[in-house]
């Protein structure tokens, strides 16, 4: 077979490829550079480097401990600087301009409103200055050739006590650029159950929600986050593999929770280098990713934090191609996946598959003939 759809992607495809992201922190993802400037604008006077290489690769190397809660550390930093409308509106559009850059053309962008308090702004302040913030980021990458849709996600802390608080402010902002809502943090010792009052809410308004569930916790995470919680979609997910049992002669079999995941198509928000660094998984090529893509799951690939993990999603499908083999048709399965499982209208969504996501890998996965006729003429 000839074809360059059976062939691994070069970087420069896999760059220009169309990609859907689902599990994208905001606060995760700032430039280094701007960072510190806000910083110096805020006198905010702990951030461990001032130069942008060495806060960059310190956020890299502060996050490679092998530990979620010292992973979730780092961001003292990026919230301390992130407590003015126009911190949050720059970091907002910043935030589009990029992923638009890296080919994304659909993202959801989550955030705590509730961290973002500490110098006067009210919750809806915040959440318009980031809606704002998108909005501006969209058109500066049209202005430059791209196309990119972000929604946002708010996301209420687990920790915390005002899970009901942030998911009425998201379902009152569902209309104008908000499509969901989330809870983060530790999971060890604050179980989603935690936060029921909030699922409940959100079902009975037929609003969405992901959970983080399953990156650090295990499998009781997850059932809780579905069984209990109701989640449309589960925020990593990737210890459903403990679920799951690999026979010597390579007969697989799923445990209850793993079979209803994969029969009910709940989507995983994986996020393969994240997981590295939070000790969820060992290496790239170890990843559950490779196992729950050959079981049909409905796995999606993600980034998490893009400052903290020095990655973007060209990246983590240029590390899959590498440690799987992953063609221009994986990436197309994962992406449609994606699609799939976002949290805007049915009829958007099939139109993002049919009219961007599939004519975008078709033109990528036809470029070997116009190479061989290059080549041959």
């Amino acid at each position: 077979m000839t074809s360059q759809t059976y062939r691994p992607p070069t970087a420069d495809q896999i760059r220009r490829a169309p990609k859907v992201l689902l599990h994208d922190h905001l606060d995760g993802g700032c430039r280094p550079g701007t960072v510190i400037e806000l910083a110096h604008d805020a006198g905010y006077e702990g951030l461990p480097e001032h130069e942008s290489d060495k806060l960059g690769l310190w956020f890299r190397e502060a996050a490679d401990s092998g530990s979620l809660e010292r992973y979730l550390e780092t961001f003292a930093h990026t919230c301390a600087v992130m407590q003015t409308r126009d911190a949050l509106f720059r970091i907002a559009a910043e935030c589009a301009e990029d992923l638009a850059e890296d080919g994304v053309v659909y993202a959801e962008v989550r955030y705590a409103p509730e961290q973002h308090l500490e110098r006067g702004l009210t919750l809806e302040e915040v959440v318009e200055a980031v809606n704002e913030g998108f909005r501006e980021g969209e058109r500066r990458a049209l202005a430059n050739g791209r196309r990119i849709r972000v929604g946002a996600l708010l996301t209420a802390m687990r920790h915390a006590a005002r899970s009901l608080e942030i998911a009425e402010l998201a379902n009152r902002y569902r209309d104008s650029g908000v499509v969901g809502f989330d809870i983060a943090g530790a999971e060890a010792g604050f179980p989603p159950t935690r936060h029921l009052d909030a699922f409940e809410y959100l079902k009975r308004e037929n609003n969405h929600f992901t959970i983080h569930a399953g990156e650090a916790f295990g499998l009781p995470s997850i059932w809780q986050a579905l069984q209990w919680c109701g989640a449309d979609r589960l925020g990593h997910g990737v210890r459903i593999i403990d679920d799951i049992e690999v026979a010597e002669d390579g007969t697989v079999t799923l445990g209850r929770l793993a079979a209803y995941v994969r029969d009910k198509r709940i989507p995983l928000e994986l996020c393969p280098s994240s997981n590295l660094q939070t000790g969820a998984a060992e290496s790239i090529a170890e990843h559950p990713i490779g196992l729950l893509r050959k079981l049909h799951f409905r796995a999606t690939v993600n980034t998490d934090n893009r400052l903290m993990g020095g990655t973007t999603m060209s990246r983590e499908f240029e590390l899959l191609a590498d440690a799987f083999d992953y063609t221009l048709e994986d990436m197309q399965w994962f992406t449609v996946n994606a699609m799939k499982s976002a949290f805007i209208p049915f009829d958007e969504r099939l139109a993002m598959i049919n009219d961007v996501i599939k004519p975008g890998y078709a033109e990528l996965k036809s470029e070997w003939l116009f190479k061989q006729t290059a080549v041959t003429s």
